[in-house]
């Protein structure tokens, strides 16, 4: 059985063009950045600022920050209880709870306590999103549509950062007002969410339990080598332009902003270029532009040339939409959801634990960390050589492939 889009009852249902699933999509994902946006723009000079943190401190929050998306397995057994499109949006709204409290509590305890609320919401709600996404959106239009969900939430990082730039340098608002407007918009708009949309049946009937499959192998590989230097750049990337170049914050912002400027122009077509010439091709080019990037970072003393690898690092992110349609391509439609969950957990493992040890690395040499970002991303493409040109059930990589089982076996996790 494949997953072919919406479900015929609700393309046959009397719904207001805005009541669709993929408007449901696009509005929680522009819900996300007007917390988290507002979060990572400002949490590295308040942190700094008011609760004295060093490397140490940053290494500590950002690894507790990674734990919730470790436990994303959770959601499997939550789905027991609860919808997997209602846990979306609780998931949303906790995320605007936790980021809405933050600037009330500027110590070290405190920023520790609600980054842990706000991304609990967030790991979760990520999670549920690529679930949700692969089962609602067909093979054929899934990079472009996922590519279109990155656009709008760039979309709305941009107004965000925007926002933050004026109510910080302009209006010189305090950290707690502008954590409490990023948090309670997003807050608002999950109740909307709740209230404004019904209950979209799935495709295909997901599994309740953990599923592991050895076929899977590269997927899990490339995900957990994804989570491990994806730290280098939401971690120390950003570390660096407030410790060593001196960004404030609202240039902090102003980064952010073109950063996401420039995905709303992009991340579409990425989505496109991917359809046409492949998950293997994309993340390959992916892998050799990071290790090129993490390179300069290592030795940049330049704050402009440090900028522009800021920018340029952050484009390769909307390649990772290759990760996911690849899986899409060779999973089988019921496993999608418990996957998903795995999946962040596995890409996950290593964030909870880098974190803190680059932290330590980190007073010792800043650029040692960066080259270990490098190491990784040389392992990353080494791995993305073993993605075929044209993946499907049963030829999931060039080397180490692991038959198909009969479909009574496929259904239990191996």
């Amino acid at each position: 059985m494949q997953t072919t889009g919406i479900p015929a009852p609700d393309l046959a249902a009397p719904l207001a063009r805005w009541r669709r699933p993929e408007v449901l999509l696009l509005l929680m994902a522009a819900a996300v950045p007007l917390s988290f946006a507002t979060w990572q723009a400002l949490i590295n000079n308040f942190a700094y600022e008011r609760a004295a943190f060093g490397g140490i401190e940053i290494g500590i929050m950002q690894s507790l920050r990674e734990v919730p998306g470790f436990l994303a397995f959770g959601v499997v057994f939550l789905l027991l209880l609860i919808r997997e499109q209602r846990l979306a949006i609780l998931s949303l709204l906790l995320l605007g709870i936790g980021t809405a409290a933050t600037g009330f509590f500027p110590t070290v305890l405190g920023i520790y306590i609600t980054t842990v609320v706000m991304s609990l919401g967030y790991h979760y709600y990520e999670t549920l999103q690529v679930s949700l996404s692969l089962q609602w959106i067909d093979k054929v239009r899934a990079p472009e549509a996922l590519g279109r969900l990155i656009a709008i939430g760039s979309f709305t990082s941009i107004i965000v950062y925007g926002l933050v730039w004026f109510t910080s340098n302009l209006l010189a608002l305090d950290y707690l007002w502008i954590y409490l407007i990023g948090g309670g918009l997003t807050a608002v708009v999950a109740l909307v969410a709740w209230l404004g949309f019904p209950q979209f049946r799935q495709p295909v009937e997901q599994h309740k339990h953990m599923v592991l499959r050895k076929r899977y192998w590269l997927y899990y590989a490339l995900v957990f080598m994804s989570g491990a230097r994806r730290q280098i750049f939401v971690v120390f990337a950003g570390f660096l332009m407030v410790e060593k170049f001196h960004y404030d914050v609202g240039a902090i912002a102003l980064l952010f902003l073109i950063n996401a400027a420039i995905n709303v122009w992009l991340a579409p077509k990425i989505g496109r270029l991917i359809g046409r010439i492949g998950e293997r091709k994309a993340l390959i080019f992916e892998y050799l532009g990071l290790i090129g990037v993490f390179t300069a970072y290592a030795f940049v003393e330049s704050a402009t040339v440090a900028a522009g690898l800021y920018v340029v690092d952050h484009l390769f992110f909307a390649l990772a939409i290759a990760i996911k349609t690849y899986f899409q391509k060779i999973a089988d439609p019921a496993d999608i959801a418990s996957t998903a969950g795995v999946s962040f957990t596995i890409n996950h493992i290593a964030a909870v634990f880098i974190p803190v040890a680059f932290g330590f690395l980190w007073l010792i040499s800043p650029a040692a960390v960066f080259l270990a970002g490098s190491a990784m991303a040389c392992c990353s493409l080494i791995l993305a050589l073993n993605v075929p040109r044209h993946p499907r059930p049963g030829a999931e990589v060039l080397i180490g492939r692991i038959p198909v089982l009969p479909a009574p076996v496929a259904d239990a996790a191996e």
